[in-house]
């Protein structure tokens, strides 16, 4: 039986590297409903195709077309895939716009509450490079969701860093809608909306933090609560 050769991709031109480099642009990821995500530790199962460095592709080929400023060894494509927004612990996102922060809350929904992110208005792309590798494969797991915040139903506590009352202080009751809005922008408007604030020393944590600090209470509170 003849040795299996693998045909190494050595043009740039080759179709694989050009759909990478349409996935750098949001209005692609969304023609294509696909994404891409870089490194060993971002590589799942049930991608489209997976180039890695050396194996695949010429490694200079496959760093030309990495987000990454020191290259990349592996990239993967994948569908994108959107969640129903259902579950105990929801936390809604309005007008964040740092895609870093987008997946970092992602990865801690998931790891803490395991609960989905919905993504409100003026939000930046979960799909987005910076936004992927922020979620450290949460997003695989916990796909993202979007809807209004009119559209959720339960408990709605809104993180605000000028209100009256301390996040301690809430009794929480299932399902719980964490709403967490920009640093520097406004919570949206809803009704029976409860505004709580974390007490800090600084003048406020970044909204990626403050979420995580707020799912790690809720979910602490709800266990112990059966």
């Amino acid at each position: 039986m003849g040795a299996l050769f693998v045909s190494v991709i050595t043009s740039p031109d080759n179709d694989k590297l050009k759909t990478i480099r349409k996935l750098q642009q949001k209005s692609w990821r969304g023609k294509l409903g696909l994404f891409s995500a870089e490194g060993e530790d971002l590589i799942h199962p049930g991608a489209e195709f997976i180039l890695r460095s050396g194996i695949d592709v010429e490694p200079d080929l496959l760093d030309e077309v990495s987000t990454l400023g020191s290259g990349t060894r592996v990239i993967g494509v994948y569908k994108q895939r959107w969640a129903d927004p259902e579950g105990d612990v929801l936390v809604y996102l309005n007008g964040v716009e740092d895609p870093g922060n987008v997946g970092a809350i992602i990865r801690s929904a998931h790891a803490l509450a395991d609960a989905t992110v919905v993504l409100g208005p003026g939000c930046a792309d979960p799909y987005s490079a910076k936004a992927v590798r922020a979620s450290m494969g949460s997003i695989f797991k916990r796909p993202p969701a979007s809807t209004t915040l009119d559209a959720l139903d339960g408990q709605k506590v809104a993180l605000d860093a000028h209100a009256g009352r301390d996040l301690g202080d809430v009794e929480f009751a299932k399902p719980v809608v964490l709403v967490m809005g920009s640093e520097r922008g406004q919570l949206p408007e809803a009704e029976r909306l409860e505004r709580m604030r974390i007490p800090v020393h600084a003048d406020s944590l970044n909204v990626a933090m403050a979420a995580t600090v707020a799912l790690y209470e809720v979910a602490n509170r709800m266990a112990a609560d059966g």
